[in-house]
C-alpha cells in the first residue's frame, strides 16, 4: 500500500496531456481548494479529479472489485463519502466538478472525446 500515489500517476499525466492539447491551461493541485483537485481551470471555474477506479468505486467497472474485509469495505466507503463530500464544497464555493476515471483515460481517442464533451463541452456553455 504504501506504494500507491497520490499524485502524478499514470492516469492523471494522461489527463493532464490530453487537456493540455486540447488547448486549455490548468493549475495542479491547489491545495486552497477542497479536496486538492488533481487539475484546477480556473479561468473556467472547474476542478477536475482524476480518480482511481478501485480506490474510489468506480460504479459498474470491472477494476472496482468487491474488497476482500469489512476494513477494507468500510476504507472504500469512507473514500467515496469524502469525494460526495468534497464534489458538494467546491460546487457550493461555485466550481464545476468533473471526474475523470482511471479506466476512461486507458484509450487516447476516448480521452480526448471526454475532454472535449466534460470539459470543452462546459466551457462552451457560459
Amino acid at each position: 500500500m504504501s506504494r500507491v500515489q497520490g499524485k502524478n500517476t499514470s492516469p492523471e499525466i494522461r489527463v493532464r496531456k490530453a487537456v493540455h492539447a486540447a488547448g486549455l491551461r490548468f493549475r495542479l493541485h491547489r491545495k486552497d481548494l477542497p479536496g486538492t483537485p488533481d487539475l484546477v481551470l480556473p479561468k473556467r471555474g472547474i476542478a477536475l479529479f482524476v480518480h482511481g477506479c478501485y480506490w474510489h468505486r468506480h460504479p459498474g467497472c470491472r477494476k472496482a472489485t468487491p474488497p476482500s474485509s469489512e476494513f477494507w469495505a468500510e476504507k472504500f466507503r469512507m473514500n467515496v463519502a469524502r469525494d460526495r463530500r468534497v464534489k458538494a464544497q467546491l460546487r457550493k464555493l461555485g466550481w464545476h466538478v468533473i471526474t475523470i476515471w482511471e479506466c476512461e483515460t486507458k484509450d487516447p481517442d476516448r480521452l480526448s472525446r471526454i475532454i472535449e464533451g466534460r470539459v470543452l463541452g462546459l466551457t462552451k456553455r457560459h
